[in-house]
């Protein structure tokens, strides 16, 4: 790992100030939206239309898609889309085709009761999901297209401002949609959450608007970085037909970025590497799974939880992004990475005192504050860490790649949350101190590898 060179903090922190930060704040945005949608807006319907704990943790298991988003991304990365391609770009084609059916999606949730209609409530929320997780794939993917291939601190500080976007999407997206569920909900609308989710599908159009002000790049480096590939594996072929040249195109675009990844960090630590990302958020996914659930059992309204939980949240998110940031340019990753794994883990110990306390808006808040912290801090260092590992040829399937990994930890795991709660009688104290313990084995084994990863930190 190469030296970081010292700089004064105002200078590293000027770094903020690139034009290029505006526009992947926005990405950011356009990113963390949707898990608003499927996540604590759907859990809390969900609970209010009377569902148990147990089905609210299993409903989650729709996040499980994007643990496997990496499964299209090749395609992503090169298939066209018709119209929008040749309009307004390919990464942008990608992202705006997934917007209106994101769209769709919520107009038809709008329609439909829960109660009598799970099934078809669940399956939307799959297609949004699918729907952000393709969508997550060109993000990430025009996000890190933005920076130069050889401007580590600006992809940290470009990390930071991705993070900082995606929970002002998902907490913009949060406070709107429970401030306006609790509105409508205090007016007399029986069906105030799906009225809440046609108000939630203004944000989706403003959002794509605001898209058009991004511009892509580098788009021919890489279409010819790709064709060189294919004429390495088109020269193993001595006739050339039809069948021959899709099997050319199709090997070439699932085996390009894999085979580099192993390529350039050699097996044993590629696999090492794919271990840590797995595990590393896991005890953060169950917290986050059943925050709102908890929140709404020990007495808190749905305004005390957009006050507490939204509002606030997105305040100490950003501050703490972009100190995080700063941190991970001035220090390097892997330092950040081992504070964040420590400090996610001592801060889901305050959801214990939290539960085994009387309810206290000021212990509620600090327990936020501090959860918000500890998720800042670490998802702009894990954000950063992957963002250096892929290679430019193949973004968005090895970014995807990575990403979806860590998600699969997340989501797969943690859908068993609600079940865990219910083992344990309904003790919250005893669940977030499990939550505490799971960052461990993740800490461990990048502590093993840390002197053989090839991180481009300059």
């Amino acid at each position: 790992m190469l030296e970081i060179k010292r700089q004064s903090l105002s200078e590293t922190f000027s770094i903020y100030f690139d034009s290029r930060m505006l526009k992947i704040l926005l990405l950011g945005t356009i990113s963390g939206f949707p898990w608003v949608l499927i996540g604590s807006s759907l859990s809390l319907w969900l609970k209010e239309d009377g569902l148990s704990r147990s089905t609210i943790g299993w409903a989650g298991l729709i996040f499980g898609v994007y643990a496997f988003n990496y499964l299209w991304a090749p395609l992503v990365d090169r298939i066209q889309i018709p119209f929008l391609t040749k309009k307004i770009g390919h990464r942008r084609g990608w992202i705006v085709l997934m917007q209106i059916l994101i769209l769709i999606c919520l107009f038809s949730w709008s329609v439909i009761d829960p109660s009598e209609n799970l099934t078809f409530v669940i399956t939307i929320g799959l297609f949004i999901a699918i729907a952000s997780a393709t969508q997550d794939i060109t993000v990430d993917a025009l996000r890190i297209e933005q920076i130069g291939e050889n401007e580590g601190k600006s992809m940290a500080a470009g990390a930071a401002m991705a993070v900082v976007g995606w929970w002002t999407g998902y907490k913009l997206g949060g406070v709107i949609s429970l401030f306006s569920a609790e509105h409508l909900q205090k007016s007399g609308f029986e069906n105030y959450w799906q009225l809440t989710f046609l108000i939630l599908g203004i944000l989706v159009i403003l959002m794509n608007i605001g898209l058009m002000f991004i511009k892509e790049s580098d788009y021919l480096n890489r279409k010819n970085k790709q064709r060189e590939n294919d004429k390495l594996i088109s020269n193993k072929f001595d006739n050339k037909n039809l069948i021959s040249n899709f099997i050319i195109w199709a090997v070439g675009t699932v085996s390009g970025p894999i085979t580099s990844f192993f390529k350039k960090n050699g097996f044993s630590i590629a696999i090492g590497i794919l271990s840590f990302i797995f595990l590393f958020k896991i005890g953060e996914a169950f917290l986050g799974r059943m925050s709102i659930i908890f929140y709404k059992e020990i007495g808190f309204s749905k305004t005390d939880i957009a006050i507490y939980s939204k509002t606030l949240g997105w305040i100490t998110t950003v501050i703490f992004t972009l100190l995080g940031g700063l941190f991970v340019i001035r220090s390097g990753v892997l330092k950040a990475m081992f504070l964040a794994g420590i400090i996610m883990a001592s801060t889901n110990l305050l959801f214990s005192v939290l539960a085994w306390s009387d309810k206290s808006e000021l212990l509620f808040a600090t327990a936020v504050i501090f959860d918000d912290m500890a998720a800042a801090f670490a998802t702009v260092a894990f954000v950063a860490f992957i963002s250096l590992l892929v290679d430019r040829a193949y973004t968005a399937t090895q970014y995807a790649l990575l990403a979806s990994i860590g998600t699969a930890g997340r989501t797969t795991l943690a859908s068993s949350s609600g079940a865990l709660v219910d083992w344990l009688n309904g003790d919250w104290g005893i669940f977030f101190i499990l939550t505490a313990l799971m960052v461990i084995p993740s800490l461990v084994l990048l502590w093993t590898m840390r002197n053989k990863l090839k991180l481009s930190e300059k």
